[in-house]
């Protein structure tokens, strides 16, 4: 994972209550082992419509997806923040966000940012505003330089800020687990 602690980009508007991962992901692109190309399946069945959101060239560049409410409900399928990372996302904002989708995106490096009602429906009126995810002080810096502030779970923020995963974790924390190893009975 690559680590950050901001992220300021402009913002890619999907205004679409109740995106499931079977959305987001269809099923029948499940069946590869690597995250790599996955980003051109990306809303697969959406995007055959050339208006479609993604498909025009405003979205180019962009690496924060504000979503409708109820993101990433569906099944639990870490191939959905696989394919949004590898299309370049790097957070998806939206006012309420599945929580299995929530747990597979910081695993892989993918900040979900819930924030209130207020900025959400700021943020779905405006496309292409550019905000700036502030993961130290889990804050959503607005245009007009007011603030959202979200949540996040510590570890899942320190992993982030510091680009490692769980298993990254653990490994740096080898010569600790050697240490109570070598004094326990």
């Amino acid at each position: 994972m690559e680590a950050f602690r901001k992220i300021t980009s402009k913002t890619v508007v999907l205004p679409v209550d109740n995106v499931d991962t079977d959305q987001i992901i269809p099923a029948r692109f499940l069946t590869i082992t690597t995250k790599l190309g996955l980003g051109e399946s990306l809303f697969a069945d959406w995007r055959n419509d050339p208006e479609f959101v993604l498909n025009r060239p405003e979205a180019e560049g962009a690496s924060i997806l504000v979503a409708g409410e109820n993101f990433g409900c569906g099944s639990s399928r870490e191939h959905a923040p696989w394919a949004l990372l590898d299309f370049g996302f790097r957070a998806v904002v939206s006012s309420s966000i599945a929580d299995i989708f929530k747990n597979n995106a910081v695993k892989n490096g993918l900040v979900p940012v819930e924030v209130d009602a207020k900025a959400h429906r700021f943020l779905l009126e405006n496309p292409g505003a550019s905000v700036t995810v502030d993961l130290e002080a889990c804050k959503l810096v607005l245009p007009d330089g007011g603030a959202a502030e979200f949540l996040l779970d510590g570890f899942a923020r320190h992993c982030l800020m510091n680009g490692i995963d769980q298993l990254d974790f653990l490994l740096q924390q080898e010569e600790a687990i050697a240490r109570f190893e070598s004094t326990s009975t």
